[in-house]
């Protein structure tokens, strides 16, 4: 079930009206209908046999947790009880550790790298929605409790955790010591005024990012790649910076959405997006780009690893496995290594150039780290290594004709109509003032000073804000026929 969809609201008003108005009488049962509720999301939006993969996978947890904190078990003997202590030897531990984790990666390579790894000799041709986010929350919550870092309590609500609807589907990566606790407060399924004004911003704000902005953009993105050979080297960088700005105000937008709805709840998601375009290198935009994947791949993969604590060679070679495996994750093809391995390289050598690449002005700093996020976001959209590289060279011909009108294919088309309508002087010059309006209302966006987590902390609803946020909703639920699903529900 899409985010942007007339199904999803339904549902969404549904589980505020039904959860929050049991959670007066009884809250164990309003928490209970939650999960029901997350679960019956999960099989309208991948259905029954995505749910049971899923499900398996929620079970080997399960059994996990309880053996890797069931420290003491109590035995009969045959001529009378008896206990005995049997302590979780390390070894056991470990191995506990090992096969739940290995659950988890195999049922992934299955399902989304056999067909990769095969040659496509062997593919099973389909995958749960989510699976790579739920993998790895699994995973992370597996790490934790083996470590020592999160204690499980007999009350917390393992399934939700597992299957919770806002974010089951394209994250965040939910940190178990952070969202466990939040089941406990007394907010949970009782959130104040202050909350639900924010959660119904940031899903207007989320809705509007995915509809207006990120679609739009990538209709230019998708009408440049099918026309490839006949772009101009305007229209190609206007394909490679639309693609940049579509695929941060998808995820962000979907990232907003989600921690809104979590919000009617009275639930708080981590922060995923912090203005990653307004960053200064390649290490600064991945902590503030999707920051939980960042977060677990440091403490979960890096760290493990031995991080920086052997050497700077080691180091260099940490991060660039991080960053391959990164872009694995993201996409069983060598464009989204490629995209990893850029990536990996770039913080490398940042770190070799060091203190004399801070040193530069901060607007060329700025300038580098954006130009070289633009190049390496073509190898992630690109269907082939030799399509990715066939774009950057139409960006550097000589050739500078305008943008051809059949770029604009499927961009603002009604509101294009409708514009031209009313000033049919405007006519000549809407396709140049639809490129304007799209590209400036999305870099404002993207490097306006206070994004939309930040708002969230402190909004109050005002006369103005409200009248623009309803108009927004408005036009973007106006605007869901035909719009495309979230990027990262691909992954």
């Amino acid at each position: 079930m899409s985010f942007q969809s007339f199904g999803f609201l339904a549902f969404l008003i549904a589980m505020v009206m039904i959860c929050l108005t049991l959670a007066r009488r009884d809250r164990p049962l309003a928490a209970a209908a939650f999960t029901a509720g997350s679960l019956v999301f999960y099989v309208l939006s991948s259905g029954w046999t995505a749910l049971l993969v899923l499900a398996a996978g929620f079970a080997v947890s399960a059994f996990a947790v309880r053996y890797l904190t069931a420290e003491v078990q109590v035995l009969k003997e045959a001529d009378g009880p008896c206990a005995y202590a049997c302590v979780r030897t390390p070894a056991q531990r470990r191995l506990c550790l090992l096969l739940a984790a290995g659950w988890h990666i195999g049922v992934l390579v299955v399902f989304k790298y056999a067909g990769f790894f095969t040659g496509g000799r062997l593919s099973i041709g389909w995958a749960p929605v989510g699976l790579s986010f739920f993998t790895f929350q699994q995973l992370w919550l597996l790490k934790e409790v083996y470590t020592g870092q999160f204690r499980p309590h007999h009350k917390d609500n393992f399934p939700l955790y597992a299957f919770f609807f806002p974010t089951v589907v394209s994250g965040p990566i939910l940190r178990p010591g952070m969202f466990f606790p939040q089941l406990h407060s007394e907010k949970f399924l009782q959130p104040d005024g202050q909350d639900f004004a924010a959660g119904l911003y940031a899903i207007a704000i989320g809705t509007a990012k995915k509809v207006l902005l990120a679609d739009n953009l990538g209709a230019i993105v998708n009408n440049g790649w099918a026309n490839l050979n006949q772009l101009s080297a305007p229209s190609a960088w206007l394909v490679v910076l639309g693609y940049t700005l579509q695929l941060y105000f998808d995820f962000s937008g979907y990232c907003d959405i989600a921690a809104g709805a979590a919000r009617l709840f009275g639930l708080r998601l981590p922060v995923n997006f912090n203005s990653p375009y307004r960053s200064f290198s390649i290490g600064e935009f991945w902590k503030r780009w999707h920051i939980t994947l960042t977060t677990f791949l440091r403490e979960c993969l890096y760290f493990p690893l031995g991080g920086s604590r052997k050497g700077t060679v080691q180091a260099y070679r940490n991060i660039l496995t991080v960053f391959l495996l990164s872009g694995l994750w993201h996409g069983a093809g060598w464009t989204f290594l490629v995209w990893g391995g850029l990536h990996g390289l770039g913080q490398i050598i940042e770190r070799i150039w060091g203190v004399r690449r801070d040193k530069l002005p901060k607007f060329l700093r700025w300038a580098i780290t954006f130009v070289f996020v633009n190049i390496a976001w073509v190898f992630f959209r690109a269907p082939s290594i030799t399509g990715a590289l066939s774009l950057l060279r139409r960006a550097v011909t000589a050739d500078f004709r305008l943008p051809q009108a059949w770029i604009l294919d499927n961009v603002l088309d009604k509101e294009a109509v409708a514009i031209q309508m009313l000033l049919p002087t405007l006519g000549p010059w809407l396709d140049t003032a639809r490129i304007i309006l799209i590209f400036s209302t999305a870099l404002l966006a993207a490097f306006w000073p206070h994004n939309t987590a930040e708002r969230m902390e402190n909004f109050q609803p005002t006369a103005w804000r409200c009248v623009l946020l309803a108009l927004l909703a408005a036009w973007s639920i106006l605007s869901f026929t035909g719009v495309t699903t979230f990027i990262y529900s691909n992954f």
